[in-house]
């Protein structure tokens, strides 16, 4: 079991080393969970997505890690007996790593390698430590015994030879070798591999974002209700949500990043640098995006300032009209560096909102984790059609010729975002006093704004809410109501109702295909 062991950790490091010289996503860990990311069911992704958070991405790779452990304990066991076919098992896994780097959707020619190699590095050492467990023959002394248990001087004694046994100084002596060695290959890959990243870090630490040529209008005083318990109006980086596919965050060095515009109905293909991007006029506009993941009352809803070079002026640059003008493609796809597709329908794009290339958030540059160098940002459009993260291509097609990665996996290809609303404070299951209590929580309907927010107590009428200042119909707005709150236990619940004259529906509904539905209540006790 710990010759199996020790393969398995070879094949890793040796993998992870190897990595060095092709990409970091090219590591057999990163590839077999991609491509078991791309064959996850929808609706497993969302409860995984539900249950574990930003934290599902490292729930996968300790399980894909726990399941080699196990494939490991038992292939060393099998070799004991079987050497050959023990090795040609850790072959097979490697192929299945290897198989599952190629067909990745970003994969370049040589992402197999890494998985390949670290294979035969790990099939070799079981191969040898095995031999080092065969048995070496009887011992030199054997043990005299008499028949039934009597004494060997008054019977016909005999010698029997003392059990086989293997080689142990030899055994112990290899892996301790094969340990030694795959620990520094797994050192050595990691160091080179995070010098990889530092470089991109390097290069993000040289952007300086220029000022818009149209900046967002000032926040309005009373946008914040500075409620204790109500996420704030904007929300910081580091608690703005995540959600994606990459197992690997892409480290894109700001120097080597190019986007090209083409396709149907492109009469100017463009190919920018992101010098030439920034040479552009910006803007700057405060956006709220939500995740299609997000469960009724959920927290994958966060406000940002964006700044960005208007997306709708890049395509007319490009020579791009929309369907009613006459333009033949009805769909932008987005790609990004590790493979990802997003549709999103030409019209909205060009509508006249503040749909973007976004190169800066909150101020700053783009974190990696929210697409650096640049990534798209429309409002009014869930994230899966619109918000391509680490964007290196735009093309031009139809809905009928070309199905993104999620229209595969049965998600709708229009996504507006749904009207909706949160109840923030109080908790559930809290314990209240009676008297005057703050509800409060955040609404949004991107691109089409709060019109009012309503919260009844148990089946009781709906009492109107009082709503923070609007900053703009592209973002979230605080609400607050004054419950006087009298003994027992009591469900709170909250609705929406939009500009268009739309009120959140009380039919529940899962994310998928389109976006949850649903009115979010809480349960409380007041003693």
């Amino acid at each position: 079991m710990l010759s199996g062991l020790l393969a398995g950790f070879s094949a890793l490091a040796v993998a992870e080393l190897v990595s060095v010289t092709v990409r970091p996503e090219a590591s057999p860990v990163t590839a077999v969970g991609g491509a078991v990311v791309d064959r996850t069911p929808a609706g497993v992704k969302d409860f995984a997505i539900r249950t574990f958070g930003s934290q599902d991405k490292l729930v996968l790779q300790l399980g894909i890690l726990a399941l080699l452990v196990l494939f490991a304990l038992a292939l060393g066991l099998l070799t004991l007996r079987r050497r050959r076919t023990g090795a040609a098992g850790v072959l097979v896994f490697g192929l299945a790593g290897a198989l599952s780097a190629a067909e990745r959707p970003d994969a370049g020619p040589l992402d197999a390698v890494p998985s390949a190699v670290g294979a035969l590095a790990g099939a070799a050492v079981l191969y040898v430590l095995a031999g080092r467990l065969a048995r070496r023959g009887p011992s030199p002394a054997g043990e005299i015994t008499a028949p039934d248990g009597g004494d060997a001087s008054r019977g016909a004694a005999t010698r029997s030879a003392a059990p086989a046994s293997f080689d142990r100084r030899g055994f112990t002596l290899a892996a301790g070798a094969v340990a030694a060695g795959s620990a520094g290959a797994a050192l050595a890959g990691r160091g080179l591999n995070s010098s990889r990243r530092a470089e991109a870090a390097a290069s993000r630490a040289t952007v300086e974002l220029p000022a818009p040529a149209s900046r967002a209008a000032p926040v309005p005083r009373g946008a914040d209700l500075g409620i204790d318990g109500v996420e704030p109006f904007t929300t910081p980086n580091k608690d703005f949500y995540r959600v994606d596919t990459a197992l690997t965050v892409p480290r894109v060095d700001v120097g080597t990043w190019r986007l090209r515009i083409h396709g149907r109905g492109v009469s100017r293909p463009l190919t920018l640098d992101f010098g030439a991007l920034l040479e552009r006029k910006l803007i700057e506009r405060r956006i709220t995006l939500t995740c299609v993941s997000n469960q009724v009352g959920g927290s994958y809803a966060g406000n940002a300032v964006w700044l960005g070079v208007p997306l709708a002026g890049l395509l007319r640059e490009a020579g791009v009209r929309p369907p009613s003008r006459g333009g033949p493609a009805d769909q932008l796809v987005a790609r990004s560096v590790d493979g990802m597709t997003l549709g999103s329908p030409v019209e909205t794009v060009m509508d006249g909102r503040d749909a973007m290339l976004a190169v800066g958030m909150n101020g700053e540059p783009l974190p990696f984790t929210h697409g650096f160098p640049v990534r798209m940002v429309v409002p009014g459009l869930y994230g899966y059609v619109s918000a391509c993260k680490w964007l290196r291509d735009l093309e031009l097609t139809t809905f009928d010729d070309y199905d993104v990665y999620w229209v595969k996996r049965d998600w709708a290809r229009d996504a507006p975002v749904k009207t909706q609303s949160r109840i923030d404070t109080p908790r559930p299951l809290a314990s209240l006093k009676p008297g005057t209590v703050r509800v409060a929580g955040v609404a949004w309907a991107q691109h089409r704004g709060v019109e009012r927010v309503e919260v009844r107590v148990d089946d009781g009428p709906w009492r109107m809410a009082r709503l923070a200042e609007e900053d703009n119909r592209d973002t979230w707005r605080q609400w607050v109501w004054e419950w006087p709150a009298a003994s027992g236990s009591h469900r709170l619940q909250v609705r929406a109702t939009d500009k268009d004259g739309e009120t959140q529906t009380a039919e529940r509904a899962g994310t998928v295909p389109d976006g949850a539905t649903g009115r979010h209540s809480v349960v409380v006790d007041v003693t």
